[in-house]
C-alpha cells in the first residue's frame, strides 16, 4: 500500500476558500484503491508552510508527497516541472510577510525538478477527462516556496521520497460572474486520483517521452 501525503493551502488574499485544500480534502476522503492518503493544510505563510510540511512528512512517513496550490486564471490543473530558489512576493502572505528577491534556502541550489513523472501525470488526468498541462513556473509566492522546500527536503533528508507540486484553478464560486476559468474541486480531485495512481505505478526516474514544452 503506497502512502501518500497531499497538502493544500489555507485561503489567502481575502478569499473565503482555497480550492487546493478543497481538492486535497476530497482526495483524502475518497482515496484511489491501493493508496492511503493523508491530507494536511498548509498556512499561506513563508517559512511556516515548510515547517508544517516537514512535520507532516515526519509524522506520516509517506512514499509520495503531492502539494497543491491555487493558480487563479489557469484553465486546467498544471503539474509543475521545476521550482526556483527565490521568494519574490507581489502581495503579502497571511502573516503580512512580503519577501523580495530572497532565497527559499540560503546557499541552496538554483532549482529543484519534480521527482514525479510530470508528463505521465498530465496524461493520466487528461485520460480521466480533466484538463491538465505541464507548467514550467510555479511563480515566486508561497506555492513556489513550498515546491522548492519540498525538493530540498527530499534532497537533504528523505531521499526515498518522491514528490512534486500541482496548481489548481479557481473554484466556480470564486468567479461567479464567469469571467475567468474555473473547475469544481470535485473535478480536480477526480484528476488528482488518476495522477496519484500513475505516480505510484511509475518507477522513479521514468516518464513519458512526449512533448509538453512551451514556446513562452
Amino acid at each position: 500500500m503506497t502512502r501518500v501525503l497531499i497538502t493544500g493551502f489555507a485561503p489567502f488574499d481575502g478569499e473565503r476558500v482555497n480550492p487546493s485544500w478543497q481538492a486535497a480534502s476530497l482526495v483524502a476522503a475518497e482515496p484511489p484503491a491501493g493508496l492511503t492518503v493523508t491530507a494536511a493544510e498548509l498556512p499561506c505563510v513563508f517559512g511556516e508552510s515548510l515547517d508544517v510540511l516537514r512535520d507532516a512528512v515526519r509524522a506520516g512517513a509517506p512514499d509520495l508527497v503531492l502539494c497543491l496550490g491555487q493558480a487563479g486564471g489557469r484553465p486546467g490543473v498544471t503539474v509543475e516541472r521545476v521550482a526556483v530558489n527565490v521568494d519574490d512576493a507581489r502581495i503579502p502572505d497571511n502573516a503580512g510577510r512580503q519577501p523580495v528577491d530572497e532565497p527559499v534556502v540560503p546557499d541552496g541550489p538554483a532549482a529543484y525538478f519534480s521527482t514525479l513523472p510530470v508528463k505521465a501525470c498530465v496524461a493520466a488526468m487528461r485520460e480521466a477527462g480533466v484538463p491538465a498541462a505541464v507548467s514550467n513556473t510555479a511563480g515566486t509566492f508561497v506555492c513556489n516556496h513550498v515546491a522548492y522546500g519540498l525538493g530540498h527536503l527530499i534532497a537533504t533528508g528523505f531521499p526515498h521520497l518522491r514528490g512534486g507540486f500541482v496548481h489548481v484553478p479557481w473554484a466556480p464560486d470564486q468567479v461567479p460572474d464567469g469571467t475567468a476559468p474555473s473547475l469544481p474541486p470535485a473535478t480536480v480531485a477526480h484528476g488528482l486520483r488518476a495522477l496519484l495512481v500513475t505516480a505510484a505505478r511509475t518507477p522513479a526516474g521514468q516518464d513519458l517521452k512526449v512533448t509538453e514544452g512551451a514556446t513562452h
